[in-house]
């Protein structure tokens, strides 16, 4: 591959990386979770499957403990997330999503699907999944965190 084809590869991924971000959290806000931004569901990601600590979070999110502690405590304000005891670690908080958290990440699915789905109309559904194969054996982990 040469540089220039490199560079228009870069560039494409990227551009569809902001667009589908921006349509999910359109679509987010656009099923009534006003104040949610981009950052929020990044944090929700790692936070979805058994909460994480603030420790845990800022490594995610790539950035400090500080600042994670900070979104923590809006989205605690928000009712988002909740606190709770470390189940291993009594020096620690574990931070989990609250049943309005869930159901944010339950409409994040859907405007992902919605954002994704003129993709099959143009691609045709065996191109996408084609498409997601080769992505997730690119990237077969994550994590899902904004670059910022």
């Amino acid at each position: 591959m040469q540089n220039s084809e490199a560079i228009a590869l870069t560039a494409a991924v990227l551009a569809v990386a902001g667009e589908l971000t921006q349509r999910i959290n359109e679509g987010v806000v656009a099923r009534g979770f006003e104040g949610v931004r981009p950052a929020h569901g990044f944090a929700f990601v790692r936070l979805a499957p058994d909460g994480a600590t603030v420790t845990d979070l800022a490594a995610h999110l790539g950035v400090t403990k500080q600042a994670a502690s900070q979104l923590v405590e809006e989205l605690v304000r928000r009712g988002y997330v909740e606190r709770r005891p470390h189940p291993v670690d009594a020096r620690a908080r574990l931070i989990v999503l609250t049943e309005l958290g869930w159901a944010c990440t339950r409409a994040a699915e859907e405007a992902a699907a919605d954002a994704v789905r003129p993709w099959v109309e143009l691609l045709g559904e065996g191109e996408v999944r084609v498409l997601c194969d080769r992505l997730l054996r690119i990237a077969p982990y994550g994590p899902i965190r904004p670059t910022w």
